[in-house]
């Protein structure tokens, strides 16, 4: 009987390919649209995972997210390293300033102030130059993004390509003169500016002068700390805001999440692939129930089984159903594959394949059951019919 059902599924080739493309069609476009806004939320916190050896940060209260900054004192600092339980504590200044390229042009850069002493919360990754090159005079570090794309020089010739900036060029940043001594490699940023490190002290003459510069104090929790008592006894005892890596990125997830369209402009997309593939496949496996009456009325009037009917129908949706998923997966894996390197965000993960096939699964029951509705009140006499 599971042969007649596969046979019969895949006799109508018009029918059984409309099947695949719509499943295909929908199992792309929600994996597509959930990995790309995945990928992009992942950046809206970049920075934290890009910091691995704070255990802790502490801020002032009223921070909303990573880029939120609001300057402490210097003076918090020293506070908070007397704090029982702490091993180290550092200052690392972030700050939005103008870089001034040699072409003349500006652009916004982010810019990160290192500890000087021990250069905490440098680049996991350094692709030319050392991170101790930063105790030369002007010196910084670029990431390798910003270095062949925002910060790159104008082509040589009409329409070639931009000149990436290298070591030992140097460029102006809040006028005063800074020179690469490295390129490094770290997570793209939700904004895409290019990341320069520097040390703190040289971050602190780069930026404009305010009473209050330092952005964050950078935490380590002495060995076999709690970090949840931890966190809460440096709020007690300095009234500031303290976070383990992960509570941070979490607060930074949570308000993009609440205060802004992302979630909304995806979730359209997701909702309209899983509608039209809803579309799609319920009225393509209806008409071709429909069209495939008689050989069921046969089957029946031979004395086959409502019970026997039901799987043969369920087969035929499980097939389609994973081939669509197989497919729609696989086209956006490979999509995925071909933006690797981008401006395009792009995480695949293992829940949004639980998603996709769970979705794929809804629209293949739903097609079957307004499929088996028909069948089941199928009467046997319709064969005999003209």
């Amino acid at each position: 009987m599971y042969r007649i059902a596969l046979t019969m599924l895949m006799g109508d080739r018009g029918k059984y390919f409309g099947l695949i493309m719509g499943l295909t069609f929908a199992a792309l476009l929600i994996t597509q649209q959930s990995s790309i806004f995945t990928g992009l939320m992942t950046r809206t916190y970049s920075f934290i995972d890009d910091l691995s050896q704070p255990d802790i940060w502490v801020m002032d209260p009223k921070v909303q997210f990573i880029d939120d900054v609001k300057p402490l004192q210097d003076t918090q600092l020293f506070r908070v390293r007397g704090i029982q339980g702490v091993e180290w504590a550092v200052p690392l200044y972030k700050g939005l300033l103008k870089a001034r390229l040699e072409d003349g042009n500006f652009q916004i850069i982010n810019l990160l102030g290192l500890d000087d002493a021990t250069l905490i919360g440098g680049p996991p990754v350094m692709l030319e130059g050392s991170l101790q090159d930063l105790r030369r005079q002007d010196a910084i570090i670029v990431n390798d993004v910003g270095a062949n794309t925002r910060l790159a020089k104008k082509p040589r010739e009409p329409g070639g390509n931009p000149v990436p900036l290298k070591v030992g060029e140097v460029i102006e940043i809040n006028d005063k003169r800074a020179i690469v001594v490295g390129i490094c490699q770290v997570k793209r940023t939700f904004q895409s500016q290019p990341v320069i490190y520097t040390t703190y002290s040289r971050a602190t003459t780069f930026a404009p002068r305010e009473r209050r510069l330092m952005s964050f104090v950078l935490v380590k929790a002495a060995p076999g700390e709690d970090l949840k008592v931890l966190t809460e006894r440096i709020r007690a005892a300095t009234g500031l805001a303290a976070y383990t890596a992960q509570e941070f990125k979490d607060l930074t997830f949570d308000y993009y999440m609440k205060n802004t369209g992302i979630p909304i402009n995806f979730g359209i997309a997701v909702m309209l692939g899983f509608l039209v593939g809803t579309a799609i496949a319920g009225q393509t496996f209806y008409n071709f129930t429909l069209e495939n009456l008689r050989y069921f009325g046969t089957l029946k009037a031979m004395g086959t089984g409502n019970g026997v009917l039901l799987r043969m129908i369920l087969l035929q949706a499980i097939v389609v159903g994973g081939i669509g998923f197989g497919l729609g997966v696989g086209g956006a894996a490979l999509f995925g594959y071909f933006m690797k390197g981008t401006e395009l965000s792009f995480h695949l993960t293992p829940e949004i394949l639980l998603l996709t096939g769970f979705a794929i699964l809804i629209i293949i029951v739903f097609s079957a059951i307004i499929s088996i509705r028909k069948v089941m009140k199928l009467e046997p006499a319709i064969v005999f019919k003209g």
